[in-house]
């Protein structure tokens, strides 16, 4: 993970601190089970007993002690497609400005995403960006043109700087998405699953909607865990207000703190336990944890389609 003390809190440049953030965590895997699963072996693959040894890269064997196939093109390029939730929940914590070291969920979501666009360009994979909020507000199909890596780049950053006052229905926008989305692909959705419907069931037939044509779906559960899973406020009086509906009200933290954390340990286990059941990859994501969780998430991802 990156060191983020040691860089500029402002964040200037997407694209150089997504790069940070790959190579810092490349530079960890080499301490985790990934340790000879790199993404600087991008046109390899670990060899299977049975496999013909005729496509075995011995040279790569005297480096790594272990046997590596060489992939072809066509073995080699992934289709992923980038989901984020722009609704006015994912702006919270309410903030001035982005910087790397105070980031909402919008702009954990933005960087996070920027990073996974930068190891799929190391691997040569195609990717395309879904935008949604209480509209459709964004969409570009997988391609793997730097031209087109730029434009989603361009999008993302626009989204650290952006503000929303939009309600959303998240399960209409994902059957949109899901429409879109033709060839097989590896979907990443950034969400906090907050919605206006209390029908739980049509967010979830959304979700296996985006399944259809084999597609397989990661779910990133954003959230700040401090406040919104563990209601850990200084106990004073303070007014709590739904950024999305506007509702209001107003208590001491701690009378309801106890209350409010069993029914975050019920959402969180309920969420788990359907994308269990309709084989969905759950990654609850506390967006003050950094972003090794979602890089190694894309390296299981991949290494079940290649």
């Amino acid at each position: 993970m990156i060191d983020l003390n040691n860089t500029s809190s402002e964040i200037k440049n997407l694209e150089i601190l997504a790069k940070q953030v790959v190579e810092g965590f490349i530079t960890g895997m080499h301490k985790s089970p990934f340790h000879g699963f790199s993404v600087e072996f991008s046109e390899h693959k670990l060899y299977n007993k049975g496999e013909s040894t005729r496509h075995i890269d011995w040279k790569l064997f005297a480096k790594t002690e272990k046997l590596y196939t060489k992939k072809y093109e066509e073995e080699t390029n992934l289709r992923c497609h980038l989901i984020i939730d722009n609704s006015a929940s994912m702006h919270y914590p309410i903030i001035k400005s982005q910087s790397i070291d105070n980031l909402n969920k919008i702009g954990f979501s933005a960087i996070a995403a920027a990073s996974l666009m930068d190891i799929l360009k190391r691997q040569r994979d195609a990717v395309g960006l879904s935008i949604y909020s209480d509209t459709y507000e964004y969409y570009a199909p997988e391609k793997g043109s730097e031209r087109h890596r730029k434009m989603l780049l361009n999008q993302l950053e626009g989204l650290l700087n952006s503000k929303s006052n939009s309600t959303t229905e998240t399960h209409e926008y994902l059957h949109e998405i899901a429409e879109k989305i033709h060839r097989r692909s590896l979907i990443f959705l950034f969400t906090d699953m907050f919605q206006t419907t209390k029908n739980e069931e049509e967010l979830f037939e959304a979700l296996r909607h985006l399944k259809f044509n084999k597609h397989e779906v990661v779910l990133f559960h954003t959230y700040d865990k401090k406040t919104e899973f563990l209601f850990d406020f200084d106990n004073t009086p303070k007014k709590f207000v739904d950024v999305e509906t506007g509702e209001e009200i107003n208590l001491y933290a701690e009378n309801i703190q106890k209350n409010y954390t069993e029914l975050s340990q019920s959402f969180f286990k309920n969420l788990k336990n359907k994308c269990l059941q309709y084989k969905i990859d759950y990654i609850p994501v506390d967006i003050n944890e950094g972003y090794d969780k979602i890089l190694t998430s894309y390296l299981i991802s991949r290494q079940k389609k290649v």
